[in-house]
């Protein structure tokens, strides 16, 4: 058995069953032991969109995302996706090939030091030296992508390595001693101590204005059913950030919607009124507090968080938990139970309800153009909850978060903390591949889709059924906004108006495609769409000039939000 067979035979062991990826010299063992290999591997047609694709996969499911690439340009095109990752906490490993080992340092073909790029965008990376040390590095890396708070890993393998023999005794003993699934054997994980839960009841008993601040850290931490359970034993009015979004389900009670740069009206103000912030696997990340000094003035703040680093990391907390937040959750429940009857909130609630009732969306847009956030409202409601949702970065991510309803987490992925463009497309394949049964939406804008539109070629490839709703401004929308808000107008590098031809390129994929240009088209264009058994993509032009209200400029409190009257 050849290194590279083994390998495999340690994926299949840890449950891995897809593989996205692109063939080179330094990983041509492994894709010759792929040719006899029950694993399925998805040819993307660039390593950032097999990185993307692995990225999607994961976090639609919470099942590892496994990208290859080969050594070099291979390896050094998959940075990008593995930053997302470690940004958004996303276990994923990738895999790449290496030059042999003795001609290591000589500036050999195609010959990169990966594990220097990556060292700051994984949680692990590691330098396979032997064959018989392949099951044992990959148990590792696995383990270690799934131990606290989530992560990237990279296995780095010489070429040399990859077709190194074993005989098949030893490596069958070397498979079995690397038994460890980390996705159901894990070290256990900290839970609220019993000093922390008389804290955090004294907290809960003295405030009156509480707000339960939700994060990506309940999703990534399976915990939605637990959270879900909390929230109803007392209906503390809630926010979430992007990448919470999900976690609480769109119909509770009091519910505020996304908070931040672009969050709603009643979520912003209603954090930035509360007494007491309950941080839920989020962090204070700067596009959610504005200008710090002034977030959330008023308020003490609890943090529960698997990251003991994000702990006061930018804003001071009054108590800090590091404990898994799945194992607490019902800790938490058995406290708000026995608080229920002396917590007096009734007040708080009615003001939240208040906002919610004189803020809400509004899609009676002027004229017949096409307003984008009418149309990913109406698409939302044509969706089963089931449905999974991904955008790329710019004015449409903004518009999805806003006027999507979203049931999970895994159902609405977008690129967080990175903001990387061109990750919609490609993402969604991923999506796809680790959900074949549910539907899958990739909500790009057209500056976006122009990062990655070669996957155009996968999704023809394998026949991938993903809907592509085009966003079509014909130009940078996020930062033409930008340009006309806060500089002057000085319109620099903003236009695509050359944009090619999206209809007749998604054509010449063989995917079908449609371009529509007014309101009245929408509906039956929606319906067309979803109802198709193949690949999708819907151009849906809007107004150039189009702005993502509300927004926070920079520097600014919250509640200083500028909205469409008065943003001069």
């Amino acid at each position: 058995m050849t290194g590279a067979e083994l390998l495999l035979k340690t994926l299949q062991q840890h449950g891995v069953d897809s593989l996205f990826g692109y063939p080179g010299g330094a990983i041509m063992p492994v894709y010759d032991a792929l040719y006899d290999s029950p694993i399925k591997h998805f040819l993307c047609r660039h390593e950032q969109g097999a990185g993307f694709a692995a990225v999607g996969y994961s976090r639609a499911s919470n099942k590892l995302g496994v990208c290859l690439a080969t050594s070099g340009p291979g390896a050094t095109n998959l940075i990008t996706a593995i930053a997302d990752a470690f940004s958004d906490s996303v276990p994923m490993l990738a895999i790449t090939g290496q030059v042999a080992k003795k001609a290591m340092g000589s500036d050999a073909f195609q010959e990169v030091d990966i594990l220097g790029l990556s060292l700051a965008c994984t949680k692990y990376c590691h330098q396979v030296q032997c064959a018989r040390e392949i099951p044992e590095a990959v148990t590792r890396a696995i383990s270690i992508a799934y131990q606290g708070r989530h992560g990237p890993v990279l296995i780095d393998i010489p070429k040399d390595v990859q077709v190194q023999q074993l005989d098949c005794e030893q490596a069958e003993q070397l498979l079995s001693d690397s038994t460890l699934n980390p996705q159901t054997v894990a070290p256990s994980n900290p839970v609220i101590s019993l000093p922390d839960q008389q804290k955090l009841q004294t907290l809960l008993e003295e405030s009156r204005a509480p707000i339960f601040y939700v994060g990506g850290g309940v999703g990534m931490a399976d915990a939605v059913a637990q959270l879900r359970e909390l929230m109803a034993v007392v209906k503390i009015p809630s926010v979430t950030t992007l990448k919470g979004i999900g976690a609480i389900d769109p119909d509770t009670d009091y519910f505020l919607g996304m908070l931040g740069m672009h969050g709603s009206k009643p979520a912003n103000l209603a954090v930035q009124e509360s007494d007491l912030l309950i941080a839920l696997g989020a962090r204070f990340d700067d596009r959610v507090t504005g200008k710090l000094a002034e977030f959330a003035p008023n308020a003490k703040v609890i943090q529960l968080d698997i990251d003991n680093c994000e702990i006061n990391k930018r804003r001071g907390v009054d108590l800090a938990i590091v404990a898994d937040l799945k194992d607490s959750m019902p800790i938490f429940k058995q406290l708000l139970i026995g608080l229920r009857p002396r917590l007096q909130i009734e007040s708080w609630q009615q003001r939240c309800q208040q906002w919610l009732s004189k803020f809400p969306w509004r899609y009676d847009h002027q004229g017949q153009g096409i307003y984008a956030p009418w149309v990913l409202s109406e698409l939302s409601n044509m969706l089963s909850a089931n449905a999974v949702t991904t955008t790329d970065v710019g004015q449409h991510q903004m518009w999805a978060a806003q006027h999507m309803r979203m049931h999970d987490p895994k159902n609405f992925l977008s690129s967080g903390g990175l903001g990387t463009m061109g990750f919609g497309l490609p993402a969604a394949i991923g999506a796809q591949v680790s959900r074949p049964e549910d539907l899958v939406i990739a909500v790009c804008g057209d500056g976006s889709l122009m990062m990655n539109i070669q996957e155009l070629s996968t999704l023809k490839r394998y026949q991938i059924p993903v809907k592509i709703v085009l966003i079509d401004n014909a130009r940078l929308g996020m930062v033409r906004q930008w340009q006309e808000l806060f500089f002057q107008e000085r319109y620099s590098e903003t236009d695509l108006s050359d944009n090619p031809d999206f209809v007749a390129l998604a054509m010449a994929f063989d995917i079908k495609a449609k371009r529509i240009n007014t309101r009245q088209q929408v509906n039956a264009a929606l319906t067309e769409m979803l109802a198709h058994q193949g690949p999708y993509l819907l151009q849906v032009h809007i107004d150039e000039m189009e702005n993502v209200w509300p927004l926070v400029p920079p520097e600014t409190a919250n509640h200083g939000m500028l909205e469409a009257g008065n943003a001069k």
